[in-house]
Parts: structure tokens; sequence; C-alpha cells
């Protein structure tokens, strides 16, 4: 699936536009998206707003360091797991004070991947803290450009799902 530059700005627009309207801040917790969701999330004047902050914790240091994951479940389940994003979502809003955040951890290629997890598979998660996180496994095709942007709209879209439920 192509993800054009276009589709990645109007799905922020959504975003932000929601958080603004809530009164909410978000903040981010990106492994393989290297920080393109807060990317996308500030391109818009006002977005100070509702964008808290932006972390990028790609090695599994930073991801213990600045959001408090444990490093034994990095070790038995490694980074690329539902249980270290909900880590990455209870560390963000602690470390950040926002009322929302998103964390993406996955293997966007071209190596990297296994049997098990082959490039392309990215977890994802969104919420509020421990007791109020969803999580989502998605599997996407393509080269390293185009899994990162699908993985970018689909962090986006989620969270703006999540906060129409709220």
């Amino acid at each position: 699936m192509q993800i054009i530059e276009e589709q990645l700005q109007q799905a922020g627009a959504k975003l932000g536009d929601q958080l603004r309207a809530s009164g909410r801040t978000i903040a981010t917790a990106e492994s393989c998206t290297g920080g393109w969701v807060a990317k996308v999330l500030t391109d818009r004047p006002g977005s100070s707003a509702y964008m808290m902050a932006g972390l990028v914790t790609y090695s599994n240091e930073a991801k213990q360091v600045i959001l408090g994951v444990d490093p034994q479940v990095l070790e038995s389940e490694g980074a690329v797991s539902e249980l270290v994003v909900r880590q990455m979502v209870a560390g963000a809003v602690r470390a950040t004070g926002a009322d929302v955040a998103v964390a993406i951890s996955g293997i966007a290629g071209p190596g990297g991947g296994s049997e098990q997890k082959p490039v392309g598979t990215v977890w994802f998660a969104w919420g509020t803290g421990p007791g109020h996180t969803e999580t989502s496994l998605q599997h996407f095709e393509g080269d390293r450009d185009a899994v990162r942007r699908q993985a970018v709209l689909y962090a986006l879209q989620g969270v703006t799902g999540f906060l129409q439920s709220r």
C-alpha cells in the first residue's frame, strides 16, 4: 500500500484537531518510525497546544532509561512485543505528563526480521497509562519506507479512534 504525504498530513490534522478540541495533550514513544509521528503532529502551526513531547527510543537502552521499560521484558519478549509497547506508553505518560501517548516498535527492514517476527511486523499501543492502554499488532508489506509510512498512518488513526471512544 502506497501511503502518500497527503494521507499522513490529513491523519495528523484530524488527530491534532481532536486533541485541541478536547484540551488533551499527546506524547509519542517511537522506535522504528524514528519520530515520524511526532513530525506529522508538529507540521501544523499551533501544535504546541496539544503536542507535549516526541521521544525516539530506538535502542533498548533508551527504552529502559527514558521510558522505564523493564530490561527483563526486553530480554524475554524482545523490543518488538506487546509488553514493550505497553510499557512505552506508560513511560511516555509518566515522563511527559501528557494525557495520552502512542508507542510504536517494529521491524522496518530490510534486515532484522526472523521467522517469528518478519520484516513489516509492528506493535502499537496507545493509551493514558497502564490500566487504559490498547495494543495492536500489524504486518505491513513493502520496503523500509513503505513499512514506516504505513506504521505512521496506522498510529495516527489508532490514537484518533482511541480518543473518539473516550
